[in-house]
């Protein structure tokens, strides 16, 4: 039977629903530099935190997909929505099924797989987008690993929002940052650690710190992730294989080429060359 993607070894395919996995994107190239990415962003339907499970599932699916189909053997899920709602049931269920010799890995084990030798008093805090607290992702995964650690959540629905339409900087952001820092530590004076829960915070970090006690540490995700996939490839040489390496990194996105343009310089820096291209 003739197979359903390419054989041949491709990049690395990197994928979330909006910009925010670009924080991500940047951590795993200053890593892993001499890889070859492809980044692919559903910002025409982003974003996918209000969504439902099934949605997100389906959106999810079909990017996958298409990245397997443009040469990815490894996609990262770079995004703590589709982390939560849909990667477990794509390497249960679909995987087996398209090709047993492809990977698709999220962004919510790597992080807290760190938390256990960072937390003295056992007691972690989490800011995340509001589906991914409603999710229960990361008490879930935290007490897989450390069930002894207390986990106390806290939605920050107006982050995201502030980042994209680059007020992250703005005097503005300092009352939504202040306010959601202080319920998440009104509700547990004892937190000694916070998780980032979304690839956007990193932007806000400047901020964040500003209105966190300085006892408490906070976990940014790129760092983790990108030296976790560094262990991974170290672990699966036959992964390993199937990934180029010259050093390139080409953009897709569902959304117009100007609109993406300008939204990722928010969060590289930079202007990128994109290609438009549909899941659908």
């Amino acid at each position: 039977m003739k197979p359903l993607f390419p054989q041949l070894p491709g990049p690395v395919g990197v994928f979330d629903s909006g910009y925010g996995g670009l924080t991500i994107l940047e951590q795993i190239r200053r890593v892993l530099p001499e890889y070859d990415y492809l980044y692919l962003g559903d910002n025409a339907r982003t974003p996918y935190g209000s969504r439902s499970f099934e949605v997100v599932y389906d959106f999810t699916l079909q990017a996958v997909r298409k990245l397997f189909g443009m040469g990815c053997h490894l996609v990262i899920l770079a995004c703590n929505t589709a982390s939560a709602k849909a990667l477990r049931s794509i390497q249960m269920n679909d995987l087996p099924s398209w090709d047993a010799g492809r990977r698709v890995l999220g962004v919510i084990r790597p992080t807290v797989e760190c938390i256990g030798s960072m937390t003295q008093s056992r007691h972690v805090g989490v800011l995340a987008t509001t589906g991914t607290v409603l999710s229960d992702s990361y008490p879930l995964e935290i007490h897989k690993l450390f069930p002894d650690i207390v986990v106390t959540e806290q939605a920050c629905p107006m982050w995201v929002p502030l980042v994209e339409n680059g007020e992250a900087k703005s005097s503005g952001a300092d009352y939504f940052v202040e306010k959601y820092v202080s319920a998440l530590l009104a509700k547990d004076a004892t937190i000694d650690t916070i998780i980032l829960g979304c690839t956007h915070y990193p932007l806000l970090l400047p901020k964040i710190r500003q209105y966190v006690p300085e006892n408490i540490r906070i976990v940014a995700q790129g760092e983790y992730v990108a030296h976790s996939l560094e262990d991974y490839l170290h672990r699966h040489p036959e992964m390993d294989a199937r990934c180029t390496k010259g050093g390139t990194c080409r953009f897709f996105t569902t959304e117009s080429e100007e609109k993406f343009m300008d939204s990722a310089a928010i969060f590289l820096n930079e202007k990128v060359r994109v290609n438009h291209v549909s899941l659908e």
